[in-house]
């Protein structure tokens, strides 16, 4: 292999064969290097292969101001989480990932503290990603001695879901809030509190995680279930109920009103966290 970029002493470019860009990583393998050396493979520490030009492009500009020891925490976070959620996650999370906690970094070290409106909700709705937030922020104060408060867990957890479900941070963001406001229309109707290790809250947060994509984007089940939902309404009429007040509240604030295909597997969601 030989060097295409020196991108800085800790940081370099190549090409393969089939001219995918690679970027490589390791102390001092760009040290009194210029493009067209051969790379000392001993140095070699993490490897990207970022498919999306302009994703690498921006990765590489990004790397020219973050530090080493950060990067790799970064990569390594986004191996757990690809690891222990079992899911693909969108390359982009290796730049606005990366981004964030620099920013974040920086922030801290001027004294500047944001708050995460949706702390609340991101802990409760996306338990498994706010884990590997919170185990991101133990590998910073260990790794860099800086302690970050644990909004940035938060923070941390929706650029994961982002990368997830591969749509915009805004989008995530609208997303949690829609999922917390169903969760409050449930709860008020009830008068209850939600068992939220349960395996009917998963699914039933599952469930609304979809609800809240279909809602936004405004696409629809096709309505193939009328009488199989009025046999369910007839069967549970407090959840029927209570999927009503959703439906005229998804209606007034997005302008989606949902068909009894969608009101008919909502309301067996909510009749199982409801009453298991």
């Amino acid at each position: 292999m030989k060097i295409a970029k020196v991108i800085n002493n800790n940081v370099i470019s190549v090409y393969q064969e089939d001219k995918t860009e690679l970027v490589i990583m390791g102390r001092g393998i760009a040290f009194k290097k210029k493009p067209g050396d051969p790379v000392d493979e001993s140095r070699i520490e993490k490897v990207f292969a970022l498919k999306n030009k302009q994703t690498s492009d921006n990765f590489k500009m990004l790397l020219r101001e973050v530090p080493t020891e950060l990067i790799v925490i970064v990569e390594e976070i986004i191996q757990y989480a690809k690891q222990n959620l079992g899911k693909l996650l969108n390359e982009n999370i290796y730049l606005s990932l990366t981004d964030h906690i620099n920013f974040a970094l920086e922030r801290h070290q001027k004294g500047i503290i944001i708050k995460n409106a949706l702390l609340w909700e991101t802990r409760q709705l996306y338990k498994e990603e706010f884990k590997i937030g919170l185990k991101m922020l133990e590998q910073i104060k260990q790794k860099l001695n800086v302690e970050l408060p644990e909004d940035e867990a938060a923070f941390i957890a929706i650029h994961i879901i982002n990368a997830e479900i591969n749509g915009e941070m805004n989008t995530t963001i609208d997303i949690t809030r829609f999922i917390q406001r169903i969760i409050n229309i449930v709860k008020y109707h009830f008068r209850t509190e939600f068992d939220e290790d349960s395996l009917s809250y998963f699914r039933f947060i599952t469930h609304l995680k979809f609800f809240a994509q279909r809602v936004l984007k405004g696409t629809h089940y096709e309505d193939n279930y009328d009488s199989l939902f009025m046999m369910i309404k007839e069967k549970h009429p407090e959840s029927a109920a209570c999927t009503e007040k959703i439906n005229i509240y998804v209606e007034k604030e997005y302008g989606h009103k949902l068909t009894n295909e969608e009101m008919l597997y909502l309301t067996v969601h909510i009749e199982r966290v409801v009453n298991r």
